[in-house]
């Protein structure tokens, strides 16, 4: 699901010699007033264990839903989405068993994994494209 971020109420953004700027911060509230308005509920940020980090926890009708928030600037290097590895995925779900076992969720607890990448819109520079992306490890 794409979004046109250029009006977000919850963009920070700044304009620089044409181009837009970003912190890594301000694209994770983005993120999170994006799929509170979609629904969801924040339970948690930026949850942290040896194994990874969690950028976002939240709850769509009783299910967690573990979201990595990558942000570009630019695709100079390639897109938010391409920047989903293999590797961090395997953090991320490393990280998401370490916040099941500490806040005791049972075995039976439905979770997903998901994914917000936000890159430079394409066809306007002075803005931003949200893209949601549902189970990410399916």
């Amino acid at each position: 699901m794409n979004k046109d971020l250029k009006n977000h109420s919850a963009r920070k953004a700044t304009q620089a010699e044409g181009k837009p700027l970003l912190s890594g911060a301000a694209a994770e509230q983005m993120a999170c007033d994006y799929l509170r308005e979609q629904g969801l509920t924040l339970l948690g940020q930026n949850f942290r264990t040896r194994r990874g980090e969690i950028d976002l926890i939240m709850q769509d009708n009783g299910d967690l839903v573990f979201v990595e928030v990558k942000f570009r600037q630019s695709n100079a290097f390639g897109s938010a989405e391409e920047s989903i590895t293999r590797q961090k995925c395997e953090r991320l779900t490393a990280a998401a068993l370490g916040y099941m076992q500490h806040q005791h969720y049972g075995e039976d607890q439905v979770a997903r994994f998901d994914a917000v990448a936000i890159s430079p819109e394409p066809n306007n520079s002075s803005g931003f494209k949200l893209n949601w992306i549902k189970n990410i490890l399916a």
